[in-house]
């Protein structure tokens, strides 16, 4: 453990009283390979640590291991990790029941899990705290940087963006005011500003309450700027995964797909009908008339082979314009059309063509696969009911599906819970690749993983495109990813489209503050794109 630095600001005492602590912990696997070897990690009163690796490298084991929570058939090593002065292997479930009740909180990859849906945010932040004060839920929200007013409390998590996701669940773990707590990428999937937002929201929490917080990241600048001290772990099981991901570049490279290109459905792109548009769409969770739409008057056009960029701040409805182009969320107003057709608002009254061509990877897979269905049998289900590949190719195909996104072939025996939330993230690609889709919407798709990874991920995704003429939606805060693998780019702030163009054009002169704010610019860069080509 090194410290960092570059930390700004009063760091608490380097001397500052260890609460937590793993010691050279090992998890060995039901196969007898580790998943852990020899990982230390210790965690002081008041101080970040940043745990960073490259994806699958035992981040969240290693955090989950001080909850005494480690995957099922594999074994930890005893006394390795302590918690308050307690073996929390030893302890018995219900006393490690009480220790994370009360003094310890854990914010996984995919904060939505966390929160029962049929819940209100008031109930969410008030069921599990010590106290029940009428001011508990305006002092929890302002704490996160949410609103304190009671429309916003009276909402359900599915009518929250992502990044209002995350600060609910921050918000929930902070009720019970632990000593320690654990972030599994808790800046995964937001701006830039909200990003570094809450990255200084928890690094004051930290200092003000005395709290020993550890925080998985792949960003680099996070940890520069805001981690006191870094733990990094690297790959342990290093076959067949290397293996696999040899083979995967392989192929990503030059080679052929390893899955056949699916039937022309559509016109041709240069008919001139885009492949998915939508016009006019308007959402509104408001009940009564009371509060802004999440979504006003929304345009978008995809051509078809083309790459379109989505951005804008966390929470301006960029998840939610995913949802109603897939007939996940029915809009209130507009049309969405499939090669100039229109397509029903509910995904369960659009035909299985029309489904099985639009396809949505979101930015949570735990909640997008099934826990009940292992690695294979979700990938081979789509193959079976959109591509009519039989039971024996369909274990072959998904084989190749794995390797496609860097995986694996032997991960198909696997459970969602038994993954990485890297791995998910990649099988959640493989399996929307395995319909065949002529429009995959990708949702953040990049953010649980580490560069390297993500950066391979989309260029196999832009191969794709070009030899199947797949048109991508790209949506993401990550402008270096959308600049170097879009080729249009629509900006969205508070429901609305307030700009458009080529992404070229939109990155050299961004006209609107809130495409500013996102690329870091203060002024416009003088030279613009022409005016027949802005919006």
């Amino acid at each position: 453990m090194n410290p960092n630095p570059a930390v700004p600001g009063a760091a608490p005492d380097a001397g500052s009283a260890t609460v937590a602590e793993a010691s050279g912990l090992r998890v060995v696997g039901a196969d007898g390979a580790p998943l852990l070897e020899g990982a230390s990690l210790s965690l002081r009163a008041g101080r970040l640590v940043a745990v960073t690796g490259p994806s699958g490298a035992g981040k969240t084991t290693l955090l989950r291991a001080f909850l005494g929570h480690v995957p099922e058939g594999t074994v930890p090593s005893p006394g390795a990790v302590r918690v308050l002065g307690h073996d929390v292997f030893a302890l018995s479930e219900r006393e490690r029941r009480e220790l994370r009740r009360h003094r310890i909180a854990y914010v996984g990859q995919d904060p939505a899990s966390l929160l029962y849906p049929g819940l209100r945010i008031r109930t969410l932040l008030t069921e599990l705290g010590p106290r029940r004060a009428p001011g508990a839920v305006t002092d929890l929200l302002a704490a996160v940087r949410l609103p304190t007013g009671p429309e916003f409390a009276a909402r359900r998590a599915g009518e929250l963006s992502g990044g209002q996701v995350r600060r609910v669940a921050l918000a929930r773990a902070l009720a019970r005011d632990p000593a320690v707590l654990l972030l599994d990428e808790p800046t995964a999937g937001l701006d830039p500003a909200l990003r570094d937002e809450i990255a200084e929201l928890v690094r004051r929490l930290a200092r003000e309450r005395g709290v020993a917080v550890a925080f998985s990241c792949h960003d680099a600048e996070v940890v520069a700027r805001f981690a006191d001290d870094e733990v990094r772990l690297d790959r342990v099981r290093t076959t067949p995964a290397d293996a696999a991901a040899d083979a995967w570049r392989t192929v990503a490279g030059a080679g052929p797909a390893l899955t056949e290109p699916p039937a022309a459905g559509g016109p041709e792109g240069g008919s001139g009908v885009p492949v998915l548009a939508a016009e006019d769409i308007g959402v509104s969770f408001a009940r009564g008339r009371s509060g802004a739409p999440a979504l006003d008057g929304v345009r978008l056009t995809v051509p078809h082979a083309s790459a379109v960029g989505v951005i804008g701040a966390s929470g301006c409805g960029k998840t939610t314009l995913a949802r109603v182009l897939v007939g996940l969320q029915r809009s209130t107003s507009g049309t969405v059309r499939l090669d100039g057709d229109a397509l029903a608002p509910g995904f369960r009254r659009r035909g299985r063509e029309q489904r099985r061509r639009v396809q949505l990877v979101t930015q949570n897979p735990l909640g997008a696969l099934n826990p009940e269905r292992t690695v294979g049998s979700a990938l081979a289900r789509p193959l079976r009911l959109h591509r009519g590949t039989g039971a024996a190719r369909a274990g072959m195909s998904a084989a190749g599906l794995l390797l496609q996104v860097g995986l694996p072939p032997d991960l198909s025996g696997r459970y969602p819970h038994e993954l990485s939330g890297g791995q998910r993230q990649r099988v959640a690609i493989a399996r929307a690749l395995a319909a065949g889709p002529d429009v995959l919407i990708c949702d953040e798709i990049t953010s649980a993983l580490d560069p390297s990874t993500g950066e391979a991920v989309m260029g196999l995704l832009r191969r794709l495109r070009e030899e199947r003429s797949m048109a991508l939606v790209v949506i993401s805060h990550d402008m270096a990813l959308v600049a170097e693998h879009t080729e249009t780019l629509t900006v969205l702030d508070g429901g609305r489209v307030v700009e458009s163009g080529r992404t070229a054009s939109v990155f050299a002169s961004p006209r609107h503050s809130a495409t500013r704010a996102l690329l870091g610019r203060r002024a416009p860069v003088p030279g613009g794109a022409p005016a027949a080509d802005r919006r």
